[in-house]
């Protein structure tokens, strides 16, 4: 999927110089503080071109930071703002360490994708695979649940498991946490229980492992796997292994904050994951394409939302103002899959449908809807797709996290009960 060309674009990326002003933001002091560190031999500058004034070596910055513990950035009104160079979301587009995320999902497999996001180097061919023990671990023990439990519940209780066989869990040095990482999301694809259906067979173990994609698809549908229909899992993937701090991503950067170990931050980012509103969300538009196309068209389903007050789903995202960027490549690959042509069709009539109310567009989680519906798959399909991808993510951010000062994401609470002191309270009758 790649060649050399691209290995050169995607190459590790020079270190950036910070002039003055932006060491003494980084460091939360005052200019004067900065050339103190320099005369101390604590940071070492070079004068900038055309002789006027200071730059610093931005690794060497943070280097001091992390010693001296920097002052973090005010945040912006009514949130959370912490510095990170993992993805960048601006103008309707977003970027994976500067590179267009679409256009690096499109071309490289989610394993090649995920160790871009990782380490900043891109590894043709790479492929992940799961260690005997561990998903021998996870099998056992989401074997056990009840029938009725889902994939997130699965997907939870493997990780514990995977934990539990792994005594090196603890060590948080950046090679330990790759190669945890590598084991652990192929293990929570194979742990999952195989659809039954119509010629879809789990690869082999003995056999050379194949891409997450493929090992993913019979855990999803029953339906036989073709190589577009791949494809666009493979992207999908690829495409939601992170977008800057979403809910699920902040939990899992709390646990790193305090040195929890990668399992546990996954474990951080699936509790919040299976909200409605973040990675179930795309069930919610699988079950209104679903009816869609049931009732041969998207007037009366959207009435029906705006009439009992509830939201179309699979339509408007905060962060961009036109089309999901996400949303855009998936439907672009969804139309070189024939079977996907009705559930594609019944997409773009909700959002036409829904435009003459109000300037939505479709985000990912329609998308996926028109995969999941066109496949075969279960409502929450891609809440599972949603759910492996990401923790490639999290992986990424406890990374980051852990090279931060511990604990420094300690907010205080604004206090709005009685004021003290109040008498001890009394004991209600029994």
């Amino acid at each position: 999927m790649t060649d050399q060309a691209d290995a050169a674009v995607f190459g590790e990326p020079s270190t950036p110089r910070l002039t003055t002003r932006e060491t003494a933001e980084r460091l939360g002091v005052k200019p004067e503080t900065v050339y103190a560190y320099v005369s101390r031999g604590q940071l070492s500058s070079n004068r900038a071109p055309g002789g006027r004034g200071s730059t610093f070596d931005a690794a060497e910055v943070d280097a001091l930071a992390r010693r001296t513990g920097r002052r973090e950035p005010t945040a912006p009104a009514g949130g959370l703002s912490f510095p990170t160079g993992i993805t960048l979301i601006e103008s309707d587009r977003y970027y994976f360490r500067g590179v267009d995320a679409s256009e690096l999902a499109r071309r490289h497999a989610y394993e090649e994708v995920a160790e871009w996001l990782w380490t900043g180097e891109l590894r043709p061919g790479i492929r992940f695979t799961a260690p005997a023990e561990a998903l021998a671990a996870a099998r056992r023990a989401v074997g056990a649940l009840p029938s009725h439990c889902g994939s997130t519940d699965r997907l939870r209780v493997a990780v514990v498991a995977a934990a539990a066989a792994d005594p090196l869990r603890f060590d948080l040095s950046r090679e330990a946490v790759l190669g945890g990482a590598r084991s652990l999301i192929p293990t929570l694809a194979a742990a999952l229980p195989v659809v039954a259906g119509d010629g879809s067979e789990e690869a082999p173990e003995e056999a050379a492992p194949p891409c997450l994609a493929r090992q993913l698809w019979p855990k999803l549908t029953g339906r036989p796997a073709d190589e577009a229909s791949l494809a666009v899992l493979d992207t999908a993937l690829g495409l939601l292994i992170d977008h800057d701090l979403a809910a699920s991503t902040l939990a899992a950067r709390v646990a790193a904050s305090a040195r929890a170990h990668p399992y546990a931050v996954v474990s951080a980012g699936l509790g919040v994951l299976e909200g409605p509103l973040h990675g179930a969300a795309s069930g919610l538009a699988h079950r209104m394409l679903a009816e869609v196309l049931e009732r041969g068209g998207a007037a009366p389903v959207v009435a029906d939302h705006l009439r009992s007050g509830r939201r179309v789903p699979g339509l408007g995202h905060r962060l961009y103002s036109g089309e999901d960027p996400r949303a855009r490549v998936l439907f672009e690959l969804l139309a070189e899959v024939p079977r996907a042509a009705p559930a594609l069709a019944a997409a773009r009539d909700v959002v036409t449908t829904t435009a003459r109310h109000t300037p939505l567009h479709a985000n990912v989680d329609l998308a996926l809807a028109v995969l999941s519906v066109s496949s075969g798959m279960a409502v929450e399909a891609g809440e599972t797709v949603f759910a492996i991808s990401r923790t490639a993510g999290w992986i990424a951010h406890a990374l980051e996290e852990y090279g931060e000062r511990p604990l420094r994401m300690r907010p205080s609470g604004q206090y709005t009960g009685p004021q003290p002191p109040q008498p001890l309270p009394v004991a209600l009758q029994q």
